[in-house]
């Protein structure tokens, strides 16, 4: 028998046929699985939780099928109340799957501590820029008599004397006395 022959026969038409029937049942099959075990077009609405403890995030998260993961945050805002939600991945309104883990970023308890600079006999030329970029405000200027114009003496928070280590809350304001370029 030669294989053009073979390839024209009815026993090969019918195994040919046969095999295509079994493939496209065996999708179909296939298909209807995945549809019900992966809830193909079963969606949960992600809730807004900005602005909301922890606690209240958690019910309406397990309210709609979806788990909460924390993330920790180093920024402060001032703008939310203390360990509430800030940020959240995916945002608020996207679909998404049952179970389905959602990214809480919280706001911290208040700004971070920085240590304070060593800002003794530098000028307030100098001293403003370098407080500023650390995140701390300058306070209230004071002038001593000094030769030094503008010459940094001394450093004070909330009236008390600070040395250059000491560690403060971001954005606190640093109070200075400065050098008024006269003889003590």
């Amino acid at each position: 028998m030669s294989l053009l022959k073979f390839l024209t026969s009815k026993i090969f038409l019918k195994q040919i046929i046969l095999a295509v029937v079994a493939v496209v049942i065996l999708c179909f099959i296939m298909l209807k699985w995945l549809k019900s075990s992966t809830n193909h077009g079963d969606f949960e609405t992600v809730p807004d939780l900005t602005g909301k403890s922890i606690s209240v995030a958690d019910m309406e998260l397990k309210e709609n099928n979806l788990v909460m993961q924390i993330q920790d945050s180093a920024n402060f805002n001032p703008n939310y109340p203390k360990f509430s939600v800030i940020e959240q991945e995916p945002p608020a309104g996207s679909k998404v799957k049952e179970n389905r883990k959602i990214y809480l970023t919280l706001n911290p308890s208040g700004y971070r501590k920085i240590q304070v600079p060593n800002l003794k006999e530098r000028t307030f030329r100098q001293a403003k820029p370098m407080l500023e970029a650390l995140g701390f405000q300058v306070g209230k200027v004071t002038y001593e008599n000094n030769i030094g114009k503008d010459l940094v003496l001394k450093m004070r928070y909330k009236g008390k004397a600070i040395e250059k280590g000491d560690k403060l809350a971001k954005t606190s304001k640093i109070d200075l006395v400065l050098g008024n370029g006269k003889r003590p």
